[in-house]
């Protein structure tokens, strides 16, 4: 038996995310452009609940539409690192996240640390007021090339709702963390999608 349940996944939780421009390209996976960087956090009622970092790039499915790769992403569930892989091509990896919320009215602040065999890859800080916010719908896409687990290219949707709001973040990537190439990289803008709705197929 799989340790993980089969697609689609509903997934439920808050997302922090900002968006970086890389000026020059590190290697064949992290080319010049556009990224984004998240933290997520998923709870119940999703199917698996744990944590989530991951570095994906902006760019162009096999039908011409907008979409994105990840190119870096670690969990801190086995069973979530196998159905990634398995189900989509992602390659997911493990490491050990800390998070903290507090609220003061309704800003919320959020501090996220992840490292992995207790070495940093990064720190963030987050300061929003996204649960306040109205409830709008999202469309996403995904295009993975393949990997041993799943050796064809997988192209995923995602479909959902969120109360999104541009948010205050703040990043620092480990110089000698695998998100290192990272620290060059101009922070365009950063928002929270709280208490998302998330199908993921």
């Amino acid at each position: 038996m799989n340790p993980y349940p089969p697609a689609p996944w509903h997934m439920h939780g808050s997302l922090w995310l900002s968006v970086f421009r890389l000026g020059r390209a590190v290697d064949a996976h992290h080319p010049a452009g556009t990224y984004g960087v998240a933290l997520v956090s998923y709870e119940e009622p999703s199917p698996l609940t744990y944590h989530e970092l991951l570095l994906a790039r902006t760019t162009k499915d096999s039908a011409g539409k907008g979409a994105v790769t990840i190119t870096d992403i670690w969990v801190d569930s086995p069973a979530s690192q196998a159905g990634g892989r398995a189900l989509w091509a992602i390659p997911k990896e493990l490491c050990d996240f800390d998070l903290d919320t507090s609220f003061r009215g309704p800003v919320t602040s959020t501090d996220w640390t992840a490292t992995v065999e207790r070495r940093p890859i990064v720190e963030a800080s987050f300061t929003d007021v996204s649960r306040a916010a109205l409830r709008v719908p999202f469309t996403g896409r995904v295009e993975q090339p393949g990997i041993p687990e799943h050796p064809e290219t997988a192209h995923v949707v995602m479909k959902g709702n969120a109360k999104a709001l541009p948010c205050r973040g703040r990043w620092s990537f480990a110089a000698d963390g695998p998100l290192g190439f990272m620290r060059e990289a101009r922070q365009l803008g950063s928002f929270r999608m709280a208490g998302f709705r998330l199908a993921f197929d």
